[in-house]
């Protein structure tokens, strides 16, 4: 059974999934599941993907059926990449101060 990720928000999820190639939102879903074990309902996900298409990280690319394919903008990436590098900072000290490092 897929698990929900208690820390971390879906956005995070999603831009790291069209990090790695354009994907429509059922594909979205379904990368994540598949890589992460976890589901994200489609209220979750279609409210994150409003929300980093507000905020100029993804955009809506152009599609001859219903499937709306979503690509990572330059913003997104700089975005993405300062998250993750912040998440690392913070597994690296709670890490240390566990004693497992």
């Amino acid at each position: 059974m897929a698990k929900k990720s208690k820390f971390l928000e879906p956005s995070l999820f999603i831009l790291i999934s069209l990090a790695e190639k354009n994907r429509h939102g059922y594909g979205i879903m379904e990368d994540i599941e598949k890589t992460y074990d976890i589901k994200l309902g489609p209220g979750t996900l279609y409210g994150a993907i409003s929300r980093l298409e507000k905020a100029g990280y993804i955009n809506v690319m152009e599609s001859q059926d219903r499937k709306k394919p979503y690509n990572l903008t330059k913003e997104g990436q700089l975005y993405l990449t300062e998250q993750i590098r912040d998440i690392q900072k913070v597994t690296s000290i709670g890490l240390k101060r566990l004693g497992l490092v």
